[in-house]
């Protein structure tokens, strides 16, 4: 599925780029041995949410593969899976905290989706595909159980990111598999705060933006070219909109996905593993910012996930968005564009 660069051993390639996508890269980085309080600390720091439990059968079926698994690294280690994986991803701009509400603006009530990309992991982990779904997109927005018990109603025409605000983690996933009709077999969200610390943590990230950017709400103020920005601005790209032209998510969009490749450069470019104290800067940063389903929710399993990574190169990430057109009911938001949108979707099932 995803795009590969040319084998001339320049850049990512040359350097193994260990990446899939926001969350996945700094899963690399938990496979350092570290000592028992420090293991405690970050494996506490994990947040999860029940998703199977909370949706049941109700949902798309698990694609039949046979299982599979290559060699793991040493004699002593568990086997090393390498089956197709879908992520979703979101970046949620909740106000909880201090550091979030400084970051994100707003009062405290509330939080919605402000970044959703499910990232497909192709049989083997050699090659990744990371799509983004605007927020603006118009769906079909599915019942959802709901934490203190009853169910959100069903809605025709509401936002995509009202799923997150009405029903959380549970509800946003249902909403993205009723709507592409493939089965998430994971979910990974990252805050407002933690990903400017994971940021920081690295040492900032370089980008080039072909556009200036001139956006009060989110913060952020920049002539095109290239910059290197350190956590809050890096948050500030990630979200503008209203400093491009027509103040458009899927324009933001464009600039998420080169933040991504940024960040996952940043990754390989820091020699982590020669820097305990980096390392567990960078640990506790990802750790405190991530709430996973129960199946990602320790270091461990968030470490073998990495390690299944250890052939994808960052010339095999390919990004792009779902396709939209303009909704008939209201030219400020989107639809999916159709057959091409449920054509891609069948592709990653």
């Amino acid at each position: 599925m995803a795009a590969r660069g040319g084998q001339d051993g320049r850049g990512g390639r040359r350097k193994g780029l260990r990446v899939a996508g926001l969350a996945l890269a700094g899963s690399l980085l938990l496979g350092a041995g570290a000592a028992g309080w420090a293991y405690w600390h970050l494996n506490g720091n994990i947040k999860s949410v029940d998703i199977n439990g909370a949706l049941g059968d109700d949902r798309p079926a698990r694609p039949v593969t046979v299982p599979s698994a290559s060699p793991s690294a040493s004699p002593s280690a568990s086997p090393v899976p390498t089956g197709a994986l879908n992520i979703l991803v979101l970046g949620s701009d909740s106000r909880t905290g201090e550091e979030n509400r400084e970051l994100g603006g707003g009062d405290s009530g509330g939080a919605r989706s402000d970044t959703a990309m499910v990232v497909h992991l192709d049989a083997g982990r050699t090659a990744a595909t990371v799509v983004s779904i605007p927020r603006d997109t118009l769906v079909e927005r599915p019942s959802c159980p709901l934490p203190s018990g009853g169910t959100t109603r069903e809605a025709s025409g509401a936002m995509f990111n009202t799923a997150y605000e009405l029903g959380g983690p549970v509800c946003a996933v249902k909403t993205v598999e009723t709507l592409t009709g493939v089965r998430m077999d994971h979910y990974v969200e990252v805050d407002f705060s933690g990903f400017a610390d994971l940021v920081d943590a690295l040492g900032g990230v370089t980008v080039t933006t072909d556009v200036d950017i001139d956006d009060d709400k989110s913060h952020l103020h920049l002539d095109a070219g290239t910059h290197h920005l350190d956590g809050t601005e890096a948050l500030g790209l990630a979200r503008t909109r209203y400093g491009l032209a027509g103040g458009s998510d899927l324009a933001r969009i464009e600039l998420q996905h080169k933040l991504v490749k940024a960040l996952l450069e940043q990754v390989s470019a820091t020699d982590l593993l020669t820097d305990p104290a980096r390392l567990y800067q960078v640990a506790d940063a990802l750790t405190g910012s991530l709430t996973t389903d129960t199946g990602l929710d320790s270091l461990g399993e968030l470490t073998n996930l990495g390690r299944s990574l250890g052939d994808l190169a960052a010339d095999d990430v390919r990004t792009l968005t779902m396709p939209v057109l303009p909704a008939p009911s209201d030219p400020n938001r989107v639809v999916a564009d159709q057959p091409a949108a449920a054509d891609l979707w069948e592709s990653l099932r």
